[in-house]
């Protein structure tokens, strides 16, 4: 049997899509990326915004068409949706996508080999559990990142309910993975060559409250770095309230940490930070990267902010815009509201017209890219550490990444070389060059 496996949305999500391709793999399941072969599709979906929504039931309707029942040349007997969008509206892909087999919400994705077998025999199913219940995978996890970097999904769900956010109701209540069963998984990563690890979670400084009692990401921290072969460690969704003393001391301290960290702020705004349900405010995020800045020397900050809040004036929209202006992120995100149904936000009085929501996000990304280019013209004549990444065999360069750039997100550094240099090397660098957000280099002896 092939299996065509299609990973919607973000880097959490993946990481459920590895662990339904090791399932699969062990039962014997070769994977294929040619959809007419395909006997087995699966979906993971994302329905976190409007775009995401749209561009998973797009994909849905696309890969239905290679259906054995479709007439268009394709073998597959077995269309299965997972993730989000499963979850969240699996009653309407049930009644409105006669085509899907299977519907498997976020919590049960370890039931998918079950799932085929029932759709393979002619059966139709949805398998929706407990939105609190915690997966059980025996499976080794299918890395498809390319073997040296890999995302580790420390913690699922959320408490916070911030009024424009789905995630509670997608994936559930805070739940940190205990850190034996991380250091575990750490370590089979690592003989497996991953020498990057990537922590994630809807919100990775909450990591152990639940089960510990206790802010416990910087003991996690510094056991991951104890592991051999692990190189760098990178930390993506670190809610700016919840970041302690105690967490900068291990990011400065150990030196397998990347000097990186990712802290979405969504807004400068007091007003729309209220009204956005976070707990945070302007005065406490400069205090905060002013003292990031003094303890982590070298940090690169990114940062993500929400655009065309309901409510949101111009005068909020100026004060974002002269803050991020002020603050100067080296790595920053806009998105645009999008008003989702079961949230505050979305019965809120004062809705943004999308046109105006959309001459904000521009001036906003206009600002970051006058930014970051004149950050990357800075970086000319300095060195770096690049872990390489691959090689464009036309332009005769390896494509790389410094401590600053997590992977899909950030920039890239393309390196020129006169020894042959391989996928997961990290070598010394001297910048060059800059276009746009990315730097050129050469490497140094």
């Amino acid at each position: 049997m092939k299996l065509l496996f299609v990973s919607l949305g973000c880097d959490k999500n993946l990481c459920d899509s590895e662990e339904m391709l090791g399932i699969l793999s062990e039962r014997g399941i070769s994977i294929t990326d040619d959809e007419s072969e395909a006997d087995i599709i699966v979906v993971n979906t994302c329905a976190f915004i409007n775009d995401a929504k749209e561009e998973s039931i797009n994909m849905i309707i696309e890969l239905s068409a290679y259906k054995e029942s479709a007439g268009r040349g394709g073998k597959c007997k077995a269309l299965i949706v997972t993730g989000c969008l499963a979850q969240r509206y699996f009653k309407d892909i049930k009644e409105e996508l006669p085509e899907v087999d299977a519907v498997v919400g976020t919590t049960a994705y370890d039931e998918i080999a079950g799932a085929i077998d029932e759709c393979l025999s002619g059966r139709k199913v949805s398998i929706l559990k407990d939105i609190n219940r915690v997966p059980k995978v025996t499976s080794k996890r299918l890395v498809t990142t390319g073997g040296h970097y890999a995302y580790l999904k420390i913690a699922e769900g959320c408490d916070k309910r911030c009024t424009y956010c789905i995630i509670p109701f997608l994936r559930g209540r805070y739940r940190s993975v205990p850190m034996d069963e991380l250091e575990r998984k750490a370590r089979i990563l690592a003989e497996d060559g991953v020498q990057e690890l990537i922590l994630v979670a809807q919100e990775t400084t909450l990591y152990g409250t639940d089960i510990y009692g206790r802010k416990a990401l910087p003991e996690l921290l510094s056991r991951l770095c104890a592991i051999d072969g692990v190189r760098w460690i990178r930390l993506l969704y670190a809610y700016p309230e919840e970041i302690t003393d105690e967490l900068m001391d291990v990011m400065a301290g150990e030196q397998k940490i990347c000097n990186y960290i990712d802290m979405p702020i969504q807004h400068a705004s007091d007003r729309i930070l209220a009204l956005m349900g976070r707990r945070t405010n302007r005065e406490s995020l400069t205090a905060l990267i002013g003292k990031l800045r003094d303890r982590i020397p070298g940090i690169a900050i990114r940062t993500t902010l929400l655009s065309g809040f309901p409510g949101e004036t111009k005068e909020d929209h100026i004060e974002l815009y002269n803050f991020a202006d002020e603050t100067e992120f080296d790595r920053l995100g806009v998105f645009s509201y999008s008003p989702e149904e079961n949230t505050k936000a979305f019965d809120m009085p004062d809705q943004i017209p999308d046109d105006v929501k959309k001459e904000r996000y521009d001036e906003l990304m206009q600002l970051q890219q006058e930014i970051a280019f004149e950050k990357a013209q800075d970086k000319i004549g300095k060195e770096y550490e690049v872990f390489i990444e691959g090689r464009l065999v036309e332009e005769d360069v390896y494509v790389g990444r410094t401590y600053m750039d997590a992977p899909q997100v950030d920039g890239s550094v393309f390196v020129s070389s006169d020894r042959e240099l391989m996928s997961g090397d990290f070598v010394k660098v001297i910048i060059n060059g800059a276009n746009g957000y990315d730097l050129t280099g050469r490497t140094l002896c």
